[in-house]
């Protein structure tokens, strides 16, 4: 598999070097910003205390920022099962996306084929598991939005590269929109917490189901993020982990 990465590093990482078994995690994100030069060039900037290991140009090119042995500043405040502060145990890949805030445009075709590729190198020589897969927003899902409901998750799990559901498609819609009872929302919810997902820290139970719920939507159920519970919500949780 042939995969061209060019280097162009940044100094925003920490010392020292850490193992290969350090690495568990692979974590996607969108830019979130406009134009990919300034994209490139904050994550390159001393003074902006963030960075990624990799980065995917909108023409399919991957620039290397930070060695895979250095902990990059990409995770911030996040949790993932018992894994506290991500950036320690993961590998993070941004990908030119003006995000929510902006366009919010499909991610383009050599990009998604150039992550395959990149993906496919990460897990042969660090033996990721799929499940270990992740966007930001399911690891700091109050903070963050992305990579999205338009990353094709779908189409990376067919590649074998990332976890998804085996459900009928057409058979999960009719459940589409058909109200839990209170022991099934417990149900959803104790789901959720069994795949990965972390209770968010707030004095109001609402809000920490309907933010995990969009979190969870965006990754599982894509084309309707609407922060309320529903049958297919619930049959898709019971399939995941």
């Amino acid at each position: 598999m042939w995969l061209k990465i060019t280097n162009n590093y940044s100094p925003n990482f920490n010392l020292p070097k850490r193992s290969k078994q350090n690495i568990k995690f692979i974590i996607l994100h969108y830019t979130g910003m406009k134009k990919e030069s300034s994209a490139i060039k904050k994550l390159c900037d001393e003074k902006s205390n963030v960075s990624a290991h990799y980065f995917i140009k909108k023409n399919g090119n991957i620039l290397n920022l930070v060695p895979d042995l250095y902990e990059a500043w990409h995770a911030g405040i996040s949790s993932w099962k018992s894994f506290k502060s991500l950036n320690k145990y993961s590998i993070g890949i941004e990908i030119q996306n003006s995000g929510h805030d902006h366009f919010n445009e499909n991610y383009k075709v050599a990009q998604i084929h150039s992550l395959r590729k990149l993906i496919k190198k990460l897990i042969n020589e660090y033996r990721i598991n799929l499940k270990n897969i992740l966007g930001h927003s399911d690891i700091s899902p109050d903070r963050k939005k992305d990579p999205g409901e338009k990353f094709p998750w779908k189409i990376l799990a067919k590649s074998h590269l990332a976890n998804w559901h085996n459900l009928n498609e057409n058979k999960l819609k009719k459940k589409r929109l058909i109200r839990l009872n209170s022991v099934e929302e417990k149900e959803f919810l104790r789901n959720l917490y069994k795949i990965g997902y972390n209770k968010i820290k707030s004095s109001k139970s609402n809000y920490n189901k309907r933010i995990l719920t969009i979190s969870f939507q965006r990754r599982f159920r894509q084309s309707l993020v609407n922060g309320i519970i529903d049958k297919e919500c619930l049959f898709i949780s019971r399939n995941i982990f």
